[in-house]
């Protein structure tokens, strides 16, 4: 175990003796680097950001913000990660440091070294540029979420300032420059990212594994009843640090490539389960409109560059956001075991309250989302607020309209019962329907008594149940236009 180690700002530093829940920020804080704080401990916050070398797929290095406190320190063994102590010195600051100081965007600075981290992550962000507004004062080319430097606001989404310090950090963000050639973290960039190292390590009578092939990792939780798969971590971290949960076995799955897939076919879409949201979403390119505006909406950033869609579903929470919008586009689920693979309708998937008909020896390798897609979508949130935040009630609606007439309708819906689950009463109410008001009126008020909404700190059951009686209005008022009914 001696030869376990991260490369922490360009040092070996080894994991020896670590035990095995340690989270990366804990462990990054004892060894002196204390720059990463904890704030809420669940990943809502950003104090923890550290920068993490990950892989592009032109076979680059890419500097990905995550969130130190939900990662095992040992599912980092082998791998690059910058803190914001290895950015700069007092004495010579990083260009993200140095417009953050001349602002005044530190506040009391309790929060900046992850606003920094993330700051930073977008600073070397490929493709990150200045738009040109000369041609036109009046129309500038950027918006209110996106600086004239190119700058994404949605960066910063998961780090929050309890300074209300937010203008002069925007301002920060908006005055940086493109970075230097000869930057050190800029030339990193050009080389591969590290790879998965496999490990073992037993502390305590607690052992964490990162199996060195997909097939052990089957072999593995066949023999292993008690062990628990890990990949983006999200809830892992959740788990350890407010729950005080301590698994006896956890296996790190994120590194396997037959988990890492996306491929897109006439047919259908196959997405891996441990590809990570953010790769997901620059991938497809906005191909799949419904998880385009999922994505934006499903935690923040920070959360998106590990959470996966396997962990989203394999968790079984009804108000994740992934299995509505997976439920309208009629997603399969492809389970691996070392006996082989098996195909399941998402729609048949949840049994219960975070119960599935997955087997204990069996992981979530992949979703499959058939072609071609429904031509009207939309995914529609209620929380409390816009962005990093769980969900009250989430609807999607795929259908198909043709002739004025909805010829084909999916819904899936989260956070109304103990499972997410499609709008089957629903759907049957629309299919055949003219697109009117009226007969989106008389399926609304279907819609309305679907699933069994409970009542808890979130929302009230009469309030989800209305949320779900005005959501098919929402959607159908976005395809008239000038007040005449029309197929979208």
């Amino acid at each position: 175990m001696n030869d376990i180690a991260v490369n922490v700002n360009g040092k070996s530093r080894p994991l020896a003796g670590t035990p095995s829940h340690t989270t990366a920020l804990d462990w990054l804080r004892g060894a002196g680097l204390s720059g990463a704080k904890e704030g809420c401990a669940e990943g809502e916050c950003g104090a923890c950001a550290v920068m993490l070398a990950t892989p592009t797929p032109e076979g680059g290095t890419a500097w990905t913000p995550v969130n130190s406190c939900l990662v095992p320190v040992y599912a980092l063994n082998g791998q690059e990660v910058v803190t914001s102590e290895g950015l700069g010195s007092p004495d010579a600051l990083h260009p993200v440091q140095e417009k953050l100081a001349e602002a005044g965007g530190s506040q009391c600075g309790y929060c900046t070294p992850g606003f920094v981290c993330s700051m930073a992550g977008e600073y070397y962000r490929d493709g990150r540029e200045a738009v040109d507004e000369s041609t036109d004062e009046d129309c500038p080319v950027h918006d209110a979420e996106h600086g004239p430097n190119g700058f994404d606001l949605h960066a910063l989404s998961g780090n929050l300032c309890r300074c209300t310090g937010y203008r002069p950090i925007r301002d920060a963000a908006y005055a940086l420059g493109s970075p230097e050639s000869d930057d050190p973290l800029l030339q990193r960039l050009a080389d591969p990212a590290p790879v998965p190292v496999a490990t073992a390590a037993t502390v305590d009578g607690s052992r964490f594994i990162r199996p060195a092939s997909f097939d052990e990792t089957l072999r593995l939780i066949r023999d292993e009843p008690d062990a628990l798969l890990v990949a983006g971590s999200t809830d892992w971290g959740v788990e350890v640090n407010i729950r005080g949960s301590r698994a006896p076995l956890v296996v790190a799955i994120e590194h396997h490539e037959e988990l890492r897939t996306l491929a897109v076919t006439d047919d259908e879409i196959e997405i891996g389960a441990a590809l990570p949201l953010s790769e997901i979403e620059s991938r497809l390119g906005g191909t799949v409109p419904l998880l385009a505006q999922l994505f934006p909406q499903f935690a923040s950033r920070l959360i998106r560059n590990r959470g996966t869609i396997g962990g989203n579903l394999g968790t079984g929470s009804p108000i994740g956001d992934t299995p509505p919008a997976l439920l309208a586009l009629g997603a399969r689920v492809v389970l691996a075991s070392a006996d082989g693979e098996r195909e399941v309708d998402l729609a048949e998937y949840f049994t219960g309250y975070r119960q599935s008909v997955r087997r204990q020896d069996e992981l979530i390798r992949a979703v499959r989302i058939p072609r071609p897609l429904a031509k009207v979508t939309s995914f529609q949130k209620i929380a409390k607020r816009r962005f990093d935040d769980i969900s009250s009630v989430a609807v999607a609606f795929a259908l198909d309209i043709e002739g004025g007439s909805v010829t084909a309708a999916k819904i899936g819906l989260g956070g109304v019962a103990a499972t997410p689950l499609r709008a089957r009463a629903t759907e049957e109410a629309l299919v055949g329907q003219p697109w009117n008001v009226a007969a989106v009126r008389a399926a609304s008020a279907v819609l309305g008594s679907e699933g069994t909404p409970m009542s808890d700190h979130r929302a009230s059951s009469e309030y989800r149940a209305l949320m779900l009686n005005t959501a098919l209005l929402k959607l159908y008022s976005t395809t008239v236009i000038n007040n005449k009914e029309v197929p979208a």
